[in-house]
């Protein structure tokens, strides 16, 4: 007589299903800049930073707070960015969250927006001031790639809640 099977709650195919469709939706948003696009200056957002934000903001239970070091590890070694800067700063913008996470009792969309928004220009700031020298004149693009990425941000966290429904559903 075998031992019984450890089921969790909610389902034996949802749980095994939701731990790798978080990681692997970050993966795929940082492989987004091997994309060719030519360009005069930078405009892309980092759109895995955007995912792990999504996914943080809609369920913070989807990754382990670990979950940032080896997702910059990979958006590091494929968007060129200096080695460990992405690790760095993504883990720090994770502890923060989890720190306004014990400070606020709720939190609705436009204040998950606003922190995603501080995140992301933050972690846009430190990649720049890191990769490039002071003297480099980018700070224009980067007001721009800052804004274009905060305004992506709702879009980034309706396809991490769809994601999610998706797999609640089946």
């Amino acid at each position: 007589m075998s031992p019984p099977e450890f089921v969790p709650l909610g389902g034996s195919e949802r749980l095994p299903r939701a731990r790798w469709l978080a990681p692997l939706s970050v993966v795929i948003g940082s492989l987004v800049t091997i994309l060719p696009v030519i360009a005069t200056f930078t405009f892309l957002p980092p759109f895995g930073l955007l995912m792990l934000l999504g996914w943080r903001m809609h369920r913070a239970d989807a990754m382990k707070v670990w979950a940032p070091v080896p997702l910059g590890l990979l958006d590091d070694l494929v968007s060129g960015q200096p080695l460990g800067s992405a690790m760095l700063f993504w883990t720090l913008c994770f502890l923060a969250i989890d720190v306004l996470d014990t400070r606020l009792v709720w939190r609705d969309f436009w204040q998950d927006w606003a922190i995603a928004a501080g995140a992301i220009g933050f972690c846009l700031i430190a990649g720049r001031l890191v990769a490039a020298p002071l003297s480099a004149h980018v700070d224009t693009a980067l007001l721009i790639q800052i804004v274009a990425s905060a305004a992506l941000f709702p879009l980034a966290t309706r396809l991490c809640a769809r994601l999610d429904s998706d797999v609640k559903r089946n």
